[in-house]
C-alpha cells in the first residue's frame, strides 16, 4: 500500500501567535524580529508585509525602507516555544511516526489510518485552527520529499494578505508529473548556486533534470547523481523518524452528525480499539493505561482513564476497558460528537515464560496475521466472529 505522508507547516507561525496576542495587528504589515537600529533582521513577517516585498532574513533596515509603515514586533520566543509544543503534542497523538523538523514544521506517517490523506489533512487543519487559532498548510504525498514540496507549492499558489491555509495532495503515481514543471531549486540537494549552474546547461526544471542522460548527470554530480535522478522522479524512501520516545497511541473519530445510538457508539469504540491495538503491535508497544475521549454536541470534551493489571496491545482488552469507562461517562440519549481511544504508560512487550505462554504465542501469531491482512487489504477484510456477535448484541 502507498504511504500517506503529511507535511504540516504552521503559516507565518510567529506572526500568527502575535496576532492572537494582539488582534490589532491582524491584516497589517508587520514583522517579528530585531530593531532596525541594532542591525536586526526579519525573523517572520505577516502576509500583508509579504505582499509589500518583505521576507524572512531581510535586514530590518531594508524592510523599513521598502515598507515605511511596517510595524516591528520584538519576538517572544518563550511563547512561540510553548504554543509549538502544544501543537506538536496534538500531532503526536495521531501517530507514533512523528518527526518535528522545526518549531513550526513536522512530518506524520499516517499510512495505517483508513481515511484518505486529504481527509486527514482537512481534519488536522480544522483542529489546529479551532483549538489553537493557528492557520497551517499541509502537503500530502507518498514520501517526505514530495509532501514538503507540495506544501511549498500550495502556499506559493495562494498569495494574498491572509495565510494560505493550503492543502495540496499528490496522488500515488503522480509524483514525477507533479515535480516536472517546478524549478530545480525546489528539489532537496539543489541550492541556488547549483540551480544557476544547471540553468546555464539548459536544465531549468525538475523534469529537465529527470530527462538528463545518466552519463551527463554523473559527470556533474558524481555518485550523487543517482540520488538526484530518483528525487527528480519523486522517489524518496526515508522514514519519518521519531526522535523521542512515544508516550501515547490514540485514535479518534468525529461523527458527521451527532450520535445518540448506543449501538453505533459501541461499534465505534470497538473499531477505534482495533486501530489502536494494531498500531501498538506494529510499533512493538504495550500500555497499562487505557483512555477514553468523549466530546458532547456542544464541544464540551471529557477524558477518562483506567489502568489494567498488565500492559497490553490486545484489542479485546483495550475495548473492554474503554467500554467500562464509556458506560460510566455517557449520559443516555445525550448526543456525542467525537469518540477517542488511547493507550499510554508503555513498556516493552512481556516475554516472561508462563504456563500460558503457548496461548499467548498463538494469540500473537493470530494478531500478526490479521494485522498483515488488514494492512494489505483494509481494516474490514477480517473480523472475529465472536467480537462481531458481541458488538451487535451490546445495548
Amino acid at each position: 500500500m502507498p504511504r500517506k505522508i503529511l507535511h504540516i507547516d504552521l503559516d507565518a507561525f510567529f506572526c500568527s501567535v502575535e496576532e492572537n496576542n494582539h488582534p490589532e495587528l491582524r491584516d497589517k504589515p508587520f514583522a517579528v524580529g530585531g530593531k532596525p537600529d541594532q542591525r536586526g533582521v526579519v525573523a517572520s513577517c505577516s502576509y500583508a508585509a509579504r505582499m509589500r516585498g518583505i521576507h524572512s532574513a531581510m535586514p530590518m533596515v531594508r524592510a523599513i525602507k521598502i515598507c515605511p509603515d511596517l510595524l516591528v514586533v520584538s519576538g517572544r520566543h518563550g511563547d512561540y516555544g510553548k504554543i509549538s509544543h502544544q501543537v506538536m503534542d496534538y500531532l503526536k497523538t495521531l501517530t507514533p511516526l512523528f518527526e518535528q523538523v522545526s518549531i513550526d514544521e513536522a512530518f506524520l506517517d499516517l499510512s495505517d489510518l483508513p481515511e484518505s490523506g486529504e481527509t486527514l489533512a482537512i481534519s488536522i487543519q480544522k483542529y489546529v485552527q479551532q483549538h489553537f487559532n493557528l492557520p497551517c498548510s499541509i502537503g500530502v504525498a507518498t514520501n517526505k520529499l514530495v509532501a514538503k514540496i507540495a506544501t511549498d507549492v500550495g502556499k506559493a499558489s495562494k498569495r494574498s494578505t491572509r495565510p494560505p491555509c493550503a492543502i495540496t495532495v499528490v496522488p500515488p503515481g503522480e509524483e514525477a508529473s507533479f515535480l516536472a514543471p517546478l524549478p530545480t531549486q525546489s528539489l532537496w540537494g539543489i541550492g541556488p548556486k547549483t540551480s544557476t549552474r544547471l540553468s546555464d546547461l539548459g536544465i531549468r526544471t525538475i523534469g529537465d533534470l529527470a530527462r538528463w542522460p545518466d552519463t551527463e548527470r554523473s559527470k556533474y554530480f558524481g555518485k550523487y547523481g543517482d540520488v538526484i535522478a530518483k528525487r527528480a522522479l519523486g522517489i524518496e524512501e526515508s522514514q519519518v523518524h521519531t526522535h523521542h520516545g512515544v508516550k501515547s497511541v490514540s485514535n479518534e473519530t468525529t461523527f458527521a452528525r451527532d450520535i445518540t445510538d448506543v449501538q453505533v457508539l459501541y461499534e465505534t469504540l470497538h473499531s477505534l480499539s482495533e486501530s489502536v491495538g494494531q498500531r501498538l503491535r506494529k510499533n512493538h508497544l504495550e500500555g497499562s493505561t487505557i483512555k477514553l475521549k468523549l466530546r458532547w454536541h456542544d464541544f464540551t470534551t471529557l477524558t477518562r482513564q483506567t489502568s489494567v493489571a498488565e500492559p497490553t496491545s490486545d484489542d479485546r482488552e483495550i475495548y473492554a476497558a474503554v467500554k467500562i469507562l464509556f458506560n460510566k461517562t455517557w449520559v443516555k440519549g445525550r448526543p456525542v460528537r467525537l469518540l477517542g481511544v488511547g493507550v499510554t504508560q508503555f513498556s516493552k512487550p512481556n516475554r516472561q515464560l508462563t504456563l500460558w505462554e503457548a496461548m499467548s504465542k498463538k494469540d500473537e501469531k493470530l494478531y500478526s496475521t490479521v494485522d498483515s491482512l488488514k494492512e494489505k487489504y483494509g481494516k474490514n477484510v477480517i473480523i472475529r466472529g465472536s467480537e462481531l456477535k458481541s458488538s451487535r448484541s451490546e445495548k
